[in-house]
């Protein structure tokens, strides 16, 4: 191969391999900062090398072991500990055996990145960010703009959450069987928030932000492959089925289209059917949880034809079924909501009232927004009115406002 090409393996290497390699050097080296600094050891070396030797026949392992041998000369260059492994035996990366950094024990090293990662030992804050510095690889700068957090503070937080890790010894592992439902709950929250804030953004003049769903959706596929789980098959099932929606989900104009205008043809039929077929296998275990619920309500509406074929009952039973095992506020909203599609729009605002009536979701706009539409539905036009002034007053993200706004100029006019 010539330099050009060799060039463009190693790039080709980093952009799929890279964050494999990195969890597998944490592992040997025990540190996030020095295994991060292999990793790019370990890639100039390639550069520099494979144009004369050749590409290795087991490029991640000859990676793997350039950057512990990197990280290792390096350490002893700064005299940082006196005894190690005996030098000749480190000389050549491709020493090593290729056996020694097999493909099962690299991706056993991912999952032990997330899980670390998302220890709840961490703020939840500094969950999602190492998560998406970590394992993604995104550049700090790209989650602060993500987050609209600035960048020196987001950096910040990155560092206290590594220093958490060293400082409490956080173990570098997979939880055992015991510890698995606690811990792998810690981490689909941490993906779902991640999902969430690119699917509908918590403020901002965008509506989503396509690379941090693209980035959830990555790693709901990496836990399934992973850890084969009913609720990590729901939680990948569930955006991929939200996600299914996106290109309707405003118009060309960047207006918000609800779910009943949107045009359906827009749909990915592609993600519809594999989140379906992920939500029946998940359902089928009979060892779902919430996100399985979820998924399997967002299935009932990707494949109704259009909004008037919605199958409502079947709807609010899954709504009634998910309040039982996880209940909160923002449920027993949707399950309003559905409510009223069934038994008409004086039947949800008696249940949107009573969950205001208990203070409960005040500040939440979504609420007020609905009491709004269920009140204009009922011809209660001052009481629309006020309940969707609420709702703008609290709504932070650009299109939701402007939707707000064109209501009430049609609730007025």
């Amino acid at each position: 191969m010539n330099e050009n090409a060799v060039r463009e393996a190693v790039n080709a290497f980093y952009r799929s391999d890279s964050r494999h390699i990195f969890a597998t050097l944490i592992r040997l080296l025990g540190d996030f900062d020095l295994a991060e600094e292999a990793l790019h050891d370990a890639f100039r070396a390639a550069l520099e090398q494979w144009p004369r030797d050749g590409v290795p026949a087991n490029p991640r392992a000859w990676l793997v072991s350039a950057g512990r041998f990197k990280a290792i000369d390096g350490m002893r260059r700064r005299a940082r500990f006196d005894m190690l492994e005996d030098a000749d035996a480190l000389a050549d990366p491709a020493s090593e055996a290729d056996d020694a950094w097999d493909d099962e024990g690299l991706e056993d090293d991912r999952l032990r990145l997330i899980f670390t990662c998302c220890h709840p030992a961490l703020a939840p804050d500094a969950q999602v960010a190492l998560t998406l510095r970590e394992v993604c690889g995104l550049a700090t700068e790209e989650i602060a703009r993500a987050f609209l957090t600035p960048a020196p503070t987001l950096a910040q937080r990155i560092v206290r959450a590594k220093a958490k890790i060293r400082d409490a010894r956080i173990p570098y592992r997979v939880p055992t069987q015991a510890e698995l439902p606690d811990r792998l709950d810690s981490v689909l929250r941490v993906v779902y928030l991640v999902f969430n804030e690119g699917y509908s953004a918590s403020s901002g003049a965008l509506l989503t932000r396509h690379d941090l769903s693209e980035e959830a959706i990555r790693l709901g596929r990496l836990l399934t492959e992973l850890l084969p789980e009913p609720e990590a098959q729901g939680l990948l099932a569930l955006m991929l089925l939200h996600e299914s929606r996106r290109a309707a989900r405003s118009s060309p104009a960047g207006e918000l289209m609800l779910l009943d205008e949107q045009d359906r043809s827009l749909w990915n039929r592609e993600y519809i059917a594999e989140g379906s077929a992920l939500v029946e296998r998940a359902l089928l275990s009979r060892r779902f949880g919430p996100y399985a619920l979820q998924a399997a309500i967002a299935a009932v509406h990707a494949n109704a034809f259009d909004a008037a074929a919605t199958d409502w009952p079947q709807i609010v039973a899954l709504y009634e079924l998910l309040m039982r095992i996880d209940p909160s506020p923002v449920i027993e909203l949707n399950r309003a909501v559905a409510v009223a599609m069934r038994d008409g729009p004086a039947a949800g605002l008696a249940l949107i009232e009573a969950i205001l009536g208990r203070g409960d979701l005040a500040d939440y706009h979504l609420v007020h927004a609905a009491r709004a539409d269920l009140c204009r539905r009922l011809g209660k036009i001052a009481e629309a009115g006020a309940a969707y002034e609420q709702a703008l007053r609290l709504a932070r993200q650009a299109p939701e406002r402007r939707f707000l706004e064109r209501r009430l100029r049609e609730l007025r006019g």
